[in-house]
């Protein structure tokens, strides 16, 4: 039964049992910011478990794709030297929200492994909780599983419920007894069954786990029974596929086979069983998914673990004798044996493909110099010794190497890594970064009073109370005129900068004080510091103020905030779901956006994204913002930008067709953006793409200073705007014609004054003729073909010809066929650079140098006579 076939079966018979199918979820999960990969089949369902969440159906089954690879749960180490560890695998899964119970699930598991499936009754066993007697009564009395193949597992972590067998989804929160089946790959294979000493053998292989959550579990220990309890299975697809394909190992199963087959014909290697091409095959399958769900290779979070994945796979191509890219090339056949289970893995089969090759061109130009250092560093180190940290971290730091890259590399030489060494150097260098950077000045300062209220969505100006004054970092109680400080208030108009929108700027009032507010920062998250300059009176603590936030600058500032978010949602339409926020900066001047894209966006796109934003400002739609909690927010569309922390309580801001998490100040309306124009795309960093862009009246300035520049050539051309694109390519193809009339011109002259030259060539013996000569103010082009000429001309001759401009010497030599075995032209402009501050050289019949020193030329080529005399008699 292949697998796909066993996949499908596994999904028809949940559904014939009532069994909403539920398509797979992303990798990256939507509903738990604190994974960092989906990498169990419930993680879609967790709200509905807590019960935050309701769907239409309380039965549900779904074939999930999952990663363990980083993080908490990460198998990257294990993948290639064990049978069943996977980077990618796929998780069979059946749910129960407050419908069925035990009894359901127990059937339903045994049904499908044995009426199915046609797994031998004989060949499974099962497993309880201790304390679980109602399952236990299930398998024996209902199933009629004999005693001795039911094994109760008890807690064995030194505390009730520390089982194997009781599963929780944290310390606190919905928890329950689990039953796993096993399935027995006999005799012939070490290992004794769950519960024995020898459980950690092959023979007996987990296959399915069904957990009862039937409890909830509070702070203090306590459980209570859960009104509604749930069911939540998982059954590794790869694994049961092994068992109904009569195969010890996940890799001999059909879809594995296929994949590591195509990685033997890329990496020509024979040796199917070949552990890297294990490697490989799993790799392909993570990477790919990835970059479906909109990951790209960089240097942190998810992006650094899909780095790492690449780079592990094409170290084992490396290690299987492929130089070359190869591993982009295997994307083809995951999409022939998946895309039909995954049509999005299809439909982005060029974009996988894209990204993977770029990340193969990056690292294999520093694989090769890595593994010699790695390889130079090991020689020195004895079996079973330690590689330290430093070397760690140069391989980590100058070539990319991951530490578990390299940790890998030496565990297959039987040698340790000093991961604190190298954790050492991490911290040094961090502290050099630190050091070297430019910080705040909010930093240090020991701020224990009352939060700031943010007052600014809805006012430019306010009262606010004094609660904190710092001068130089250090806390004062009052502020005298021309002292630059950093004010505090209870409450405020202004806002702190944060998510990319700079701080308000404005002026602080009481009676004849003013303070000028240049900066406002964050000291904490809900602590804002003004930082500016008392211009005239004093400042001190407890003083209520008059805050007026500079309204012009900020209206400003929010339609390029609103406009981001416009063209943010903008770039996802044109250029795929996959492109991601990576950093923004946004001031009154512009807007500077990072995102996640691994090619130039083309003018055309550029042009699409403009539209498309201009639609949504001329729709002049209301902008609207709401609290609601975090998961309802993401549930409701609303996109959570990538590495950004987010509370319980989340601000969802909708502009347009926009949704998106932000605490920062808007427009009213889209129509207040006015105008939106992008002015610069280019890359910042491998896999990241930057725009600029300006809106209002900073688009309009910059519209009519281009359409000025535009009217001004055009009248220089004699022509109109509109047509200023033909007259710049028929100038073109003048210019390109007067440079080939000058360039014939100009061999014309090169030729009249060869024959002149011709008549000033010395005599040697044996009618040698020699020609050594600078011509002022030639043209350094011409003189290759002056020199071919003069050597037509003199018909057995030495040629060198010199000119300098500018400080710079050119130098062209050329000898006759009939003399090139006694002087060679190579060696003759070599003597001669090297005399005048250079370096030349070429071919025996003709060569090209150069230099510096144009008070010595004329010496040098005094002696050129002597030197190929002296060659043409030897």
């Amino acid at each position: 039964m292949k697998t796909s076939e066993i996949r499908q079966k596994f999904l028809s018979f949940f559904e014939s049992k009532g069994h909403h199918v539920v398509s797979s979820s992303s990798l990256v999960p939507g509903n738990d910011p604190t994974l960092l990969f989906t990498n169990a089949g419930m993680v879609q369902f967790k709200d509905v478990f807590t019960g935050k969440e309701t769907r239409p159906y309380n039965r549900a089954t779904s074939s999930q794709r999952c990663v363990r690879a980083g993080g908490k749960h990460n198998d990257l180490e294990n993948v290639g030297y064990t049978a069943r560890h996977h980077t990618f695998f796929e998780m069979l899964g059946n749910f129960s929200f407050g419908d069925y119970f035990k009894r359901e699930a127990i059937h339903y598991a045994w049904e499908l492994l044995t009426q199915v499936y046609k797994l031998p009754t004989e060949k499974l066993w099962v497993t309880v909780y201790q304390e679980d007697d109602e399952a236990y009564a299930i398998w024996a009395d209902e199933i009629k599983v004999p005693a001795e193949r039911i094994v109760r597992i008890g807690d064995n972590k030194g505390a009730r419920y520390a089982s194997d067998n009781f599963w929780q989804m944290a310390d606190t929160g919905p928890c329950g007894p689990c039953s796993e089946i096993f399935y027995d790959h006999g005799p012939e294979i070490w290992g004794g069954p769950p519960g024995s000493p020898e459980e950690d053998g092959d023979r007996y292989i987990e296959v399915w786990n069904l957990v009862f959550m039937q409890f909830e579990r509070d702070a203090s220990g306590h459980m209570e029974p859960l009104p509604k309890p749930c069911v939540d299975t998982g059954m590794g697809l790869e694994r049961i596929a092994a068992v109904l394909q009569h195969v010890h190992s996940n890799y001999e199963i059909d879809l594995f086979q296929a994949l590591i087959k195509a990685a033997a014909r890329e990496t020509g290697t024979a040796d199917l069983s070949n552990n890297s091409l294990k490697v490989i095959a799993d790799h392909i399958r993570a990477c790919s998914f990835l970059i479906v769900d909109g990951v790209i290779p960089s240097n942190e979070g998810r992006g650094y673990v899909l780095r790492r994945i690449v780079r592990r796979a094409l170290r084992h191509g490396h290690k299987l004798g492929q130089s070359g890219l190869f591993f982009y090339k295997l994307v083809a056949d995951l999409v022939a044996e998946m895309g039909q289970a995954y049509p999005e893995l299809a439909r982005n089969q060029s974009r996988v493909e894209q990204v993977i090759k770029q990340e193969e061109e990056r690292f294999s130009e520093t694989l090769e110099n890595g593994m010699r250092i790695l390889d130079a560093a090991l020689a020195s180190v004895p079996e079973n010794g330690v590689l330290d940290g430093q070397t760690l971290f140069t391989l980590y730091d100058t070539y990319g190497f991951p530490v578990d890259l390299t940790a890998d590399i030496c565990r297959e030489r039987s040698v340790e890594v000093d991961q604190a060494g190298f954790e050492a150097a991490m911290a040094r260098q961090r502290d050099q970064a630190r050091a070297a950077g430019k910080f705040k000045a909010v930093e240090g300062l020991n701020y224990r009073g009352a939060e700031t209220r943010f007052d600014g969505y809805e006012h430019l100006q306010g009262k606010g109370k004094i609660t904190a004054l710092y001068v130089d970092g250090t806390a004062v109680d009052s502020v005298a005129a021309g002292q630059d400080a950093i004010v505090v208030l209870d409450a405020t108009p202004f806002y702190a900068e944060s998510g990319g929108q700079v701080g308000d700027t404005g002026v602080l009032g009481l009676g004849s004080a003013r303070f000028q507010v240049l900066d406002t920062q964050k000291i904490q998250s809900n602590v804002f510091g003004h930082h500016g300059t008392l211009l005239e009176g004093r400042l001190s603590l407890g003083d209520e103020v008059d805050a007026q936030v500079d309204g012009q600058r900020r209206a400003r500032t929010i339609r390029n905030h609103s406009a981001t978010h416009l063209m943010h949602k903008a770039l996802r339409q044109v250029l795929g779901e996959h492109v991601q926020q990576r950093g923004s900066l946004v001031d009154p001047d512009k807007t500077r956006f990072d995102f996640a894209h691994d090619a130039p966006v083309s003018a055309a796109q550029i042009a699409q994204v403009e539209q498309i934003v201009n639609e949504q400002v001329l729709a002049n739609q209301a902008v609207a913002a709401q609290l609601m909690g975090y998961d309802e927010a993401v549930q409701g569309g609303a996109v959570a930008l990538f590495g950004e922390k987010y509370g319980d309580t989340v601000r969802v801001l909708d502009i347009g067709f926009s949704r998106e998490l932000c605490g920062g100040t808007h427009v009213q309306r889209t129509g207040d953006i006015g105008l939106f124009k992008i002015v610069s795309e280019g890359g910042v960093a491998a896999g990241v793409r930057r725009i600029e862009a300006l809106t209002g009246d900073n688009a309009l300035a910059w519209v009519q200073q281009t359409s000025g520049t535009l009217q001004h050539a055009a009248a220089l051309l004699k022509t109109q705007p509109a047509d200023l694109s033909d007259r710049i390519v028929q100038m073109q193809a003048q210019l390109k014609s007067l440079e080939r009339d000058l360039d014939q011109a100009k061999s014309k002259l090169a030729s009249a004054a060869g024959s002149d030259l011709a008549d000033k060539a010395a005599e040697l013996s044996g009618g040698v003729r020699l020609l050594a000569s600078s011509i002022a103010g030639a043209d350094p082009k011409a003189l290759r073909s002056m020199v071919d000429q003069l050597k037509d001309r003199l018909k057995s001759a030495v040629v060198l010809l010199a000119t300098s401009s500018d400080g710079k010497i050119s130098l062209a030599a050329g000898v006759t066929p009939d003399l090139v075995g006694k002087v060679k032209a190579g060696d003759l402009v070599g003597m001669v650079a090297a005399q005048v501050g250079g370096k030349g050289g070429g071919r025996p019949d003709m060569a090209m140098g150069g230099g510096t020193d144009e008070a010595a030329l004329p010496g040098v080529l005094a002696q050129v006579h002597d030197w190929v005399q002296q060659r043409l008699e030897a």
